[in-house]
């Protein structure tokens, strides 16, 4: 069985599903793209981990990157294998360098766990089939820049330091990584 490598293009509110997101996977040598709808803590579990933030706790796919690491386990890699009914299936690929295990895992999962190995994520031809789209079918909208006290470029250096911290210890990920994007535009 042929396998399909993708790479992680998009983390995006659902427009579909209240209070969930969308993962959008791309497939590296093509122009197919994979949608996947995930829950809000995968979603922000996948975005700690791409803005490489340090959580002030560890998260759960953090304590499965320690506890393989304390068995000598790696992830190999990462195969979003099936689709039933709309509904993915994966496994994370692990290995001891003699022995192999395959673990399922929600697809959401495991991007995060390939993230925090470093693991490359394979899908197959068949799932690209019924659930991948072309890239001409896709539209990207950019997002309307905030307005009011919203818009971050209106704030001192030091309010958005105290923003910072505020949003890490509230673990809202992904306004800290916004907030950490205006602080470095100005050094």
């Amino acid at each position: 069985m042929e396998r399909i490598r993708l790479e992680i293009l998009n983390l995006s509110p659902s427009q579909l599903q209240a209070g969930s997101f969308t993962l959008v996977l791309n497939e590296v040598s093509g122009d197919r793209r994979l949608p996947i709808i995930i829950g809000m803590f995968e979603a922000q579990a996948i975005a700690i981990e791409m803005e490489k933030l340090a959580p002030t706790r560890p998260l759960t796919h953090d304590l499965f990157k320690s506890f393989a690491k304390a068995f000598d386990f790696s992830v190999e890699e990462i195969h979003i294998s099936d689709i039933q009914e709309g509904v993915f299936f994966s496994k994370v690929i692990c290995t001891d360098g003699i022995r192999q295990k395959y673990i399922d895992a929600r697809p959401s999962d495991a991007v995060a766990i390939a993230l925090r190995f470093n693991a490359p994520i394979y899908t197959t031809e068949e799932v690209l089939t019924v659930a991948g789209i072309s890239s001409d079918e896709v539209t990207d909208v950019e997002p309307e820049e905030p307005k009011s006290k919203n818009n971050l470029t209106t704030l001192s250096t030091e309010e958005l330091q105290n923003m910072l911290n505020e949003a890490i210890a509230n673990e809202e990920y992904e306004r800290a990584a916004q907030i950490r994007d205006e602080i470095e535009k100005r050094n």
